[in-house]
């Protein structure tokens, strides 16, 4: 739905269902390069990302 930075500027996807996470670009651990320009974070809008609160029912 969308993105918005946390207090730490790390960016952070906003969910439909309501929950947010994470999208960071640590690499190795987390590959993640079209989080760090509006573009790349554009192109992403509507890709489907697990929601782990949702299946933890939380």
């Amino acid at each position: 739905m969308g993105y918005h930075q946390d207090d730490e500027r790390h960016w952070v996807a906003e969910l439909e269902c309501g929950h947010t996470q994470h999208v960071r670009h640590d690499p190795p651990w987390q590959v993640r390069p079209w989080v760090v320009s509006p573009e790349g974070r554009a192109g992403r809008l509507g890709t489907t990302l697990e929601c782990r609160r949702c299946e933890e029912g939380t």
